[in-house]
């Protein structure tokens, strides 16, 4: 199948774009709709201080919990991080910065990031102590909305079931949850997928994420999905 725009490589290839103290942004959720084959990776490549963004942190074997269980995190903006345990113990021990915010929030805050906008309203916490704690706040129409940022990253992770050379994507049902957002919110982003496709065989109403946000695609080596719910 011809490349005309170089984007479907390797993972030897993209993994030069990995390296220490990066934010790295990532689409799943508790670990469905996360790239395996990048993750396990990072993991091979061993960098550290990364500062994550996306919804949650996995859980300790799978998804990016497993980078964070290896300690490979200094920081993550997440939903909420109760499935993973480690992650709980690490911040408990002073080892992990987290940074909660609600999951509307967040994936708007990614969504505010992917479009260009340096930031979003909203009056979720504003009399909240904890939640509007060093947040600006923004008067419009006699009415206080706290100033929540924007999030991108160097580089977004994503996972797709199908891919074509142009790096559009369409995804697998409830495994889409972040990822066409997160898509939008990186420098550069890659997609691994299940498959690619021939030019064209990808039918325009079913694309979820045109290609023009995808810089690279990988395919993935597989998941043992059977193993994953044991």
């Amino acid at each position: 199948m011809q490349n005309p725009f170089g984007k479907v490589t390797t993972l030897e290839e993209v993994m030069k774009y990995f390296h220490d103290d990066m934010t790295l942004m990532f689409g799943g959720f508790g670990g469905v709709g996360s790239p395996p084959t990048i993750i396990d990776g990072i993991i091979e490549k061993g960098i550290s201080g990364i500062r994550l963004i996306g919804n949650d942190t996995g859980f300790p074997h799978i998804g990016i919990g497993k980078l964070v269980s290896r300690g490979m995190a200094k920081k993550v903006i997440a939903s909420h991080i109760g499935s993973n345990p480690i992650a709980g113990k690490l911040m408990h021990d002073g080892e992990l910065e987290v940074e909660f915010s609600p999951q509307g929030i967040l994936v708007e805050r990614i969504r505010a990031g992917g479009v260009g906008l340096p930031a979003i309203l909203t009056d979720i916490g504003v009399n909240n102590e904890l939640v509007s704690k060093n947040k600006p706040c923004f008067v419009l129409n006699g009415k206080e909305y706290l100033v929540e940022t924007a999030l991108t990253a160097e580089v977004s992770i994503v996972y797709a079931k199908k891919a074509d050379a142009y790096g559009n994507l369409i995804y697998d049902k409830s495994a889409r949850n972040t990822n066409p957002l997160v898509a939008m919110a990186g420098d550069l982003t890659i997609a691994e997928v299940e498959e690619i496709v021939p030019l064209g065989s990808l039918k325009p109403d079913e694309i979820i994420t045109p290609g023009v946000f995808i810089d690279y695609v990988i395919l993935t080596k597989g998941v043992n999905w059977k193993w994953v719910w044991e």
